[in-house]
């Protein structure tokens, strides 16, 4: 259970530095962070396989590439859903859950380092 607040503390964090490096990309503060990162986790847990299952033919067709799209989209959703957390527009979506991602990455795998039981 710990595990799983940190992460959610951490995707906060890296959503924090999103909105400061995408300037299409505004929140009102770290609560709003917070509620955004659960609600993007939601998202991506329930209705992102059910989009990439849909979107396949279209998603092999364009290598892969299509998943940029649905990331961004789901991404731009959330941000229209949420009165804090704002996204200004469709790219500016894509680029921010790309950021996101790799935010989001590696501040799990640092913690995971961190966290992980040392041996001796």
């Amino acid at each position: 259970m710990m595990w799983l607040i940190l992460i959610w503390v951490l995707n906060a964090l890296a959503l924090l530095a999103v909105a400061n490096f995408v300037p299409g990309i505004h929140l009102d503060s770290f609560t709003d962070a917070m509620i955004a990162a659960f609600f993007l986790g939601l998202v991506n847990t329930l209705i992102r396989p059910l989009l990439l299952l849909l979107t396949l033919p279209v998603t092999l067709l364009t290598l892969g590439l299509f998943i940029f799209v649905i990331n961004g989209l789901l991404f731009w959703f959330v941000g229209s859903v949420l009165k804090g957390f704002v996204v200004d527009g469709f790219w500016h979506g894509v680029l921010g859950a790309v950021l996101y991602s790799v935010f989001s990455w590696a501040l799990s795998a640092a913690a995971a380092q961190i966290m992980r039981p040392r041996n001796g």
